[in-house]
């Protein structure tokens, strides 16, 4: 069964702007799958369909197999929700907020076992006006954790965080994983993304434009991997031959080292002519392109 089925899923705004224009998407249950795109591309939009905070203008949305406006309090319970900029209530501690949502969700959690698990555990019974930006954050995913979701909904939850905080996010988002929870994770932190997502989606203008796993997307867009040689004794008759070689381009050589961008079937052919023309070739490597690059070629740059 999917955790989040969408099948022309469209929202207009009055007569001028349209948010979602026919979103179909399948988010299998227990993957953790990367939902990207522009500030405006429509991801936000599409968290509150699923949420019933807003209904969509046509198309449908299921949510752990539920009608996600029809079963809308029922999707909520199975549903940890991290939302981006969530407001915390000052004058209440830390244990106040989370006891707050364990009567909500009619759970047995423990305040302090899971604030323990979100870094918090020591400032339990202090206001939550008095924490920092990534203190609230925090306490926020500790909300989101209580009831063992089926489906945790993170939207920026690294904002406010240092790289630890960073880092206990990853390690929360794996565990849940691990446990069959689906995870789904919007994230400005590309390279967060890459590390925890099984697969990923990308919005532009409200259209979802590619849908794959990182690898996949590399090799849709046709994206070039980094390849840099370590050599002595290359001549300019060598980085000819390597620049004129299929699927190689950008070729420089600067201290020893060639660095070329090189499509998957050139690399070893690189080294070989390198070898072929009288160099040494001591070590190489090869950098694959990056998320944030195939984010650029799939939304035209935006931010």
């Amino acid at each position: 069964m999917a955790a989040i089925e969408l099948n022309g899923l469209t929202k207009r705004f009055g007569e001028s702007v349209t948010a979602l224009r026919g979103v179909d998407l399948r988010v299998n249950e227990g993957e953790v799958f990367g939902f990207l795109g522009p500030n405006g591309a429509g991801k936000s939009t599409t968290i509150n369909i699923l949420l019933d905070f807003v209904r969509p203008t046509s198309g449908t949305a299921r949510v752990l197999g539920l009608d996600a406006q029809h079963d809308s309090q029922e999707v909520r319970r199975r549903t940890g929700v991290l939302p981006e900029g969530y407001k915390v209530y000052d004058r209440l501690t830390a244990r106040h907020h989370l006891e707050f949502v364990i009567e909500s969700k009619e759970t047995n959690d423990d305040p302090e076992a899971v604030l323990e698990r979100v870094g918090l555990a020591d400032a339990i019974d202090r206001k939550a006006g008095d924490f920092s930006k990534g203190m609230k954050q925090r306490l926020t995913l500790g909300m989101a954790l209580v009831g063992d979701p089926d489906l945790l909904i993170l939207d920026e939850p690294s904002t406010g965080l240092d790289p630890s905080g960073v880092q206990d996010v990853r390690q929360i988002v794996k565990e849940e994983a691990s446990n069959g929870t689906t995870v789904f994770f919007s994230s400005h932190i590309l390279s967060q993304v890459e590390a925890v997502c099984d697969r990923v989606g990308i919005l532009r203008d409200g259209e979802l434009v590619a849908v794959d796993t990182v690898d996949g997307l590399r090799d849709a867009a046709g994206t070039q991997a980094t390849l840099r040689v370590v050599a002595d004794g290359v001549t300019d008759g060598a980085i000819d031959a390597v620049q004129s070689l299929s699927g190689v381009s950008s070729v420089t050589f600067s201290d020893g080292v060639l660095t070329a961008s090189v499509d998957d079937g050139a690399k070893m052919d690189v080294v070989t002519t390198l070898e072929d023309h009288g160099a040494s070739v001591s070590d190489f490597e090869t950098e694959e392109a990056s998320l944030e690059e195939l984010f650029m070629a799939y939304t035209g740059g935006g931010q």
